[in-house]
């Protein structure tokens, strides 16, 4: 089930608020703090973000214009990022908080814009307007929570999150994807508690593989941004056990992930 457009033009605004609270006061010795992403700083995660959020820009406002530029990517994924982030690194502190609003507004802007049942063009596959923007949510979560540790802040988190739950359950075989391994073919459970603390359930009710726990936590998994060691969520079943090892919500190679006690 796709949710409706304006419930995630909504989140994600919301989401994309959040982030800039994070750094829109910064000095310029605090953009160079180092985050828990090996080489990243915090301008690296708003360099990526404000890059990603030009490509999702592009995707639902200029069709043309987003294939000419996808054409020009290479199969190494890890150069793109670096290519895609270059420009922005390269620009002032003051300058970069700039740009990555303006990415981010028009990007949301054309999201926002772009009918409901149209499919987006995107670096894999079409999708729906709303799947993209709860793919930027993810973004802006996984990324935020970088930027968080590395300032010793903790983001506050409300139900806005079940757009990324959803999207991540949408996308559970991507940890399989990135590996080269083969899905296993069972659909899993998923019994999440929000941050309201209601009971958010997906999948067949009596599937054999479930993970079950908190729901930020959830996404501090499928974001590699925690260990499942230090995180409040269990697994039933062995295909599950798996899962919880590779989860991931975003296309490309896993990246290292987080070492157990981390952020004990």
């Amino acid at each position: 089930m796709i949710p409706d457009l304006k419930l995630v033009i909504t989140a994600l605004t919301a989401d994309a608020e959040d982030v800039d609270r994070l750094v829109a006061e910064l000095d310029a010795a605090k953009w160079e703090l180092p985050t828990p992403s090996p080489g990243w700083t915090i301008k690296h995660q708003i360099a990526h973000l404000s890059a990603t959020f030009r490509m999702a820009g592009l995707a639902a406002s200029d069709a043309k214009a987003f294939g000419a530029l996808a054409a020009t990517l290479s199969p190494d994924f890890d150069a793109n990022v670096r290519n895609a982030m270059a420009g922005y690194l390269a620009a002032p502190t003051e300058v970069l908080l700039g740009k990555w609003r303006e990415e981010r507004d028009r990007a949301i802007g054309a999201l926002a814009a772009a009918p409901a049942d149209q499919m987006v063009p995107w670096l894999v596959n079409p999708l729906p307007p709303a799947v993209l923007g709860m793919a930027g949510m993810m973004e802006l979560f996984g990324h935020g929570q970088d930027i968080a540790d590395a300032l010793g802040v903790k983001p506050a988190r409300t139900d806005r999150i079940q757009l990324i739950v959803a999207f991540a359950v949408r996308t559970w075989n991507f940890g399989y994807l990135a590996r080269g391994e083969a899905q296993p073919d069972t659909e899993f459970r998923f019994e999440l508690t929000a941050p309201s603390g209601a009971l958010w359930a997906f999948g067949p009710e009596g599937a054999e593989n479930r993970v079950t726990g908190d729901a930020v936590d959830f996404c501090l998994l499928v974001t590699r941004r925690r260990h499942r060691d230090d995180l409040d969520l269990a697994a039933t079943g062995a295909a599950a056990d798996h899962w919880m090892d590779i989860a991931q919500a975003y296309r490309g190679p896993a990246g290292e992930g987080r070492r157990p006690g981390q952020f004990v």
